[in-house]
């Protein structure tokens, strides 16, 4: 029999460790629990090193924010290795991002079409009400291993109403950054990155003074006041940040093609 393994993370003690045991009592489940997300990335990275990485991971969506995580922004994601991404969205999005193998089925107290749409945005299979039954979350899980996205009737709605909104947010984004000449767009991808004026000059082959101007340009028709916010609309636009292996005739900034997780 083909084994589930699961990882249960949650920084309700009881409840992880109350939901491990229900889902251990299931004869093709294997199930652990993590109290934190640095706990599960450590996990995660043990099991994958044994070669018996997990299948899918039950995430509390508040997870971090009793033990001060608070929310962390939903882009740029952080990597599953960075022991700080202790937010449920932003662990679900580094998982992600490094095993898309892994499917991730987020556990809410409440319905949210906004964090459900987030959690989506993530790379999220499903959103389960953590009162619901345990067949039911466990029809979840075997669903999401086909491939299946699952989300309560009654959140359907107001979640396609924050995904078109998202979508509409990310279009106009992403014309403010094609009204910026190629030049500025490399300029807004060392930005994105976090380099500083300075750096920006040396990496571009530019003065201080020329690259100040096309920062300024950068804010101007992006119409926003400061760097931080540049990088937030950047990342909208889907610009991702300047790296070793791209310099000023890299590619376009705008990266096409990508889809909300659907």
């Amino acid at each position: 029999m083909a084994r589930i393994r699961v990882l249960v993370v949650d920084d309700h003690r009881i409840f992880a460790e109350s939901l491990a045991a229900a889902l251990a009592a299931e004869p093709d489940v294997d199930v652990s629990a993590a109290g934190s997300g640095p706990a599960a990335l450590r996990a995660m990275e043990r099991a994958a090193a044994e070669g018996r990485g997990y299948d899918v991971l039950l995430v509390d969506a508040e997870l971090g924010a009793r033990t001060g995580g608070g929310e962390l922004p939903a882009v740029p994601a952080p990597r599953p290795e960075e022991p700080a991404a202790v937010d449920g969205i932003a662990l679900v999005a580094g998982v992600r991002a490094a095993r898309p193998g892994v499917r991730s089925v987020v556990l809410a107290e409440k319905d949210d079409p906004r964090a459900a749409a987030r959690a989506l945005q993530a790379g999220a299979s499903g959103w389960v009400a953590k009162d619901c039954s345990l067949q039911r979350l466990l029809s979840v899980i075997r669903g999401v291993l086909r491939d299946e996205t699952h989300l309560p009737p009654a959140l359907l709605t107001g979640v396609l109403r924050e995904l078109t909104a998202a979508r509409k947010h990310r279009s106009e984004s992403e014309r403010l950054v094609e009204s910026l000449t190629p030049r500025e767009r490399e300029v807004l991808r060392c930005m994105v990155a976090g380099l500083g004026r300075k750096a920006v000059a040396e990496r571009l082959f530019l003065s201080p003074h020329t690259v100040r101007t096309h920062m300024q340009n950068v804010l101007g028709k992006l119409g926003v006041h400061s760097t931080l916010a540049a990088v937030a609309l950047a990342r909208r636009a889907g610009v991702g940040p300047a790296d070793a292996g791209t310099g000023p005739l890299g590619r376009d900034v705008v990266e096409r093609g990508g889809q909300l997780a659907q």
